[in-house]
């Protein structure tokens, strides 16, 4: 498996920091939004969209692309972000997240943006389109990947079980399921909530090939995602472990920022806190 250079990586690095910035400007000023999950997961996407997918800005319904669903989509602004930056559209729509007539919804709609493969919001159905576009291509004889990110609050969904064992019965080995691992979710933690622990021994269970990985280091990420295109015979599902609210001190591991906005105090504390890391991750050789 090829190297990735460091300065490849720091530069993933200075574009989620980036991304970050323009989760907290977009959601204070829509005065609604999903902070925490957002801001967690903008290492995956920048990893997904910088160097893991097979896609084309320029021309999103390219038929060999590969498809990205967001099941859990609340978190929709970081996928904004990262595809604002890699050329889907303007930076400067980001700012209409939430408002009137914006093509940035609160959850994302296919049929509004180019580059969505579907419109999400009700928690567990995600994995069950990936699963429909994964099995579609092998009747099609396509190569093309899914990927599924799918949060961890939402496996208390039946949907998405049934699912999990609609893929292990089937062998979809080019569907990568990239969990959310955030332990967090709208009313306390996960395993207060409904607890998901033994999480990797349930999907092995159901026949898939199961990779825990730290979801806030871009490298790790990126190799999870290369060792799982080298399985055959079953998808696989990458736990990625990070911490919701990644980079604002005030908001890390805190359940309460699962859906609340920043205020504009509150924002600027954050955005000056981001500012510091891009400059850290700069000054580094």
């Amino acid at each position: 498996m090829a190297h990735i250079h460091d300065d490849k990586i720091k530069g993933l690095e200075l574009i989620a920091t980036d991304i970050r910035q323009d989760v907290i400007r977009m959601i204070s000023e829509a005065g609604s939004g999903h902070p925490a999950g957002s801001l967690g997961m903008a290492d995956v996407f920048t990893a997904l969209y910088f160097h893991v997918l097979h896609h084309d800005p320029k021309q999103p319904d390219w038929e060999d692309r590969d498809r990205l669903i967001l099941s859990n989509g609340h978190i929709c602004p970081v996928r904004y972000a990262a595809m604002a930056h890699a050329g889907y559209f303007p930076k400067d729509e980001l700012m209409t997240l939430r408002k009137f007539g914006s093509r940035l919804q609160g959850h994302p709609e296919r049929l509004r943006m180019p580059g969505l493969e579907s419109t999400s919001g009700p928690l567990g159905a995600g994995l069950a389109q990936g699963c429909g576009l994964t099995y579609a291509a092998r009747m099609d004889g396509k190569k093309w990947r899914t990927y599924v990110v799918a949060s961890d609050g939402e496996h208390g969904a039946g949907l998405h079980w049934e699912a999990v064992m609609f893929a292990g019965k089937y062998g979809l080995a080019n569907l990568t399921c990239i969990i959310d691992r955030n332990n967090i979710q709208i009313d306390g933690t996960t395993e207060e909530v409904m607890p998901l622990e033994p999480l990797k021994e349930k999907y092995e269970a159901f026949n898939w090939h199961v990779i825990d990985a730290d979801g806030n280091d871009i490298r790790v990420i990126i190799e999870a995602v290369n060792a799982a295109k080298t399985v055959s015979d079953r998808p696989t599902a990458i736990i990625a472990h990070n911490i919701p609210g990644r980079g604002v001190s005030f908001m890390e591991g805190k359940y309460e920022w699962h859906g609340k906005a920043p205020n504009a105090e509150e924002a600027a504390r954050a955005l000056d806190e981001l500012r510091e890391i891009k400059t850290r991750i700069e000054s580094e050789h």
